[in-house]
């Protein structure tokens, strides 16, 4: 399978995860962490609302639970799937855990920060920039939102 189609795959798998975050009322954006064969080794979708704690975004979630899976922190090799484009926070938390290729569905005007708004993943003055791939299945993530935020205005 090719990296592109396993992308779709893996995205699918985000778009599912993103489905769980609203049995808490969270707004839905899942995450998976895959290791440099392709293994999914953490998953995670907001549960900001669920958990009372403001970092518990999808990404972050996921990518605590790699680092558990993996028995340390730095995630080099490994690929993170979301399905919204990641804030500051969380692009942060992923340069930091030296994640190295990032895939996203939506963009998000609102909080973006790998090209949106700002572009935390592309600064050179990091020690660390991800490979990053946009717009996979963006359609799907994109309407996956505007469904949840119809439903609460």
């Amino acid at each position: 399978m090719s990296s592109l189609s396993h992308d779709e795959t893996l995205m699918g798998r985000a778009l599912d995860l993103a489905t769980r975050a609203l049995e808490s009322g969270d707004v839905p954006v899942g995450a998976v962490v895959v290791d440099a064969d392709g293994t999914v080794i953490g998953e995670g979708w907001n549960a900001r609302e669920r958990d009372g704690d403001p970092t518990a975004h999808a990404e972050v979630v996921a990518l605590r639970s790699a680092a558990q899976a993996r028995g340390e922190w730095r995630l080099e090799g490994c690929s993170l799937v979301v399905t919204l484009e990641p804030c500051t926070m969380c692009a942060g938390a992923l340069v930091l855990a030296r994640v190295s290729r990032l895939v996203f569905g939506a963009y998000d005007d609102k909080a973006g920060a790998v090209g949106s708004l700002w572009d935390v993943v592309r600064d050179r003055r990091l020690n660390h920039r991800p490979e990053v791939r946009a717009g996979v299945r963006a359609e799907e993530a994109s309407a996956q939102l505007l469904a949840f935020f119809a439903e609460h205005r």
